[in-house]
């Protein structure tokens, strides 16, 4: 309801000054430069402890956060400039449901890339525990020959309980990766199905990873995801699943006859691969080159780009809004009091939040007005 009292547009700009404000007493801090720099040049240290940095909750390190991004955008920007804003890099999301392959699909496919010379970083995202706010991490241990490979980095995150299949940081840390030189930055959400739509946000390639005998077109229909992919692969399609996994193509393909072009540009394809016996990866990686260049060609990659910036900027607002609801002194105070009320019965959950909402715009006017 809050965001009601805002319009829903993207800023076109933001004064030099208030991005200046952002360094610490108007120089660049120590810690910020040298991470600056070890990022420049392509050291996988800076880069962890960069993207550590940007997952910080801690207020005074947010800032330091804040402005070592702004310093890397000035970067890109400049990059972008000098090549005439070609030679972009590529971001592919994968989703899917858990046992589709996806960690051992990123091994064989990383692998590939980086035989050809190609830098290649993993995002991964593993879910937090309600109870505990703990995750494995588990999904470096998945990928043994590409954790070794000196033009990989694999990076796995919690999700903190944030929605979507990714991290709250993830968006900032796929621009940090291209920061240090990665030319491919994949990110593989957690695989809950239906709700991951965040990643559509930040990737330019989002591909549905699917395992053979998952149902029939019916219910490929039926999953929402299916319209955010702009790719789909049936993996496992080896041994004595090579029917099965056929039969998943082709039905598939007719589902997908039923559902709307994501974009005038690209039509969705399945493709049909397996990740043990590499069948299909080259092939797949061409049709991945083939979407990339017709995008850019088409100015479609930028514009896309520039609505994800918009996406994540009404992301980070909602945050916002929320923690500085949350902390403010009289809300807290009444919090507790309407949480029992709620629970109880007394108050319907949507009068409770109506009453909190107006409160805290009421001592805000207030302020104001002083």
């Amino acid at each position: 309801m809050a965001l009601a009292l805002f319009p829903r547009r993207c800023l076109t700009s933001i004064s030099r000054n208030s991005i200046n404000a952002m360094s610490i007493g108007g120089t660049v801090d120590p810690l910020v430069q040298r991470l600056l720099e070890g990022l420049r040049s392509g050291q996988r240290a800076s880069l962890a402890e960069a993207i550590t940095l940007v997952e910080t909750s801690h207020p005074k390190k947010k800032i330091l956060a804040r402005h070592l991004l702004t310093n890397v955008l000035q970067d890109a920007q400049n990059s972008h400039y000098l090549r005439g804003h070609k030679a972009f890099s590529f971001r592919l999301g994968l989703s899917g449901p858990p046992g589709a392959g996806k960690s051992t699909f990123i091994e064989t496919f990383g692998k590939f890339l980086t035989g050809m010379g190609k830098k290649v970083a993993v995002l991964t995202v593993d879910p937090s525990s309600v109870r505990t706010g703990g995750s494995l991490l588990g999904d470096k241990t998945r990928m043994p020959e590409l954790s070794r490979d000196m033009n990989a980095y694999i990076r796995p995150s919690p999700s903190r309980g944030h929605l979507g299949g990714v991290t709250r940081s993830t968006n900032e840390a796929v621009v940090l990766c291209e920061a240090a030189g990665y030319d491919i930055v994949i990110i593989e959400t957690i695989g809950v199905g239906q709700s991951e739509f965040s990643v559509v946000d930040m990737v330019d390639l989002f591909t549905l990873v699917i395992p053979p005998g998952g149902g029939d077109e019916l219910q490929g229909l039926k999953k929402g995801i299916m319209e955010m992919s702009d790719l789909v692969v049936v993996n496992k399609s080896d041994g004595d699943l090579v029917p099965a996994a056929r039969r998943m193509q082709y039905e598939y393909i007719s589902a997908l006859k039923f559902v709307p072009p994501k974009n005038k540009y690209w039509k969705t394809p399945v493709k049909r691969i397996s990740s043990v016996t590499g069948e299909g990866i080259s092939e797949l990686w061409a049709l991945m080159q083939n979407y990339h260049k017709i995008m850019e060609e088409s100015g479609e990659l930028i514009r896309r780009r520039q609505s994800q910036r918009c996406a994540w900027l009404w992301t980070h607002l909602k945050e916002n809004l929320i923690n500085s609801f949350l902390e403010f002194p009289e809300i807290k105070e009444k919090l507790k009091k309407i949480e029992y009320e709620v629970m109880n019965g007394v108050i319907s959950p949507g009068d409770a939040a109506d009453v909190l909402l107006q409160e805290y715009l009421n001592k805000h006017l207030r302020q104001e007005n002083i």
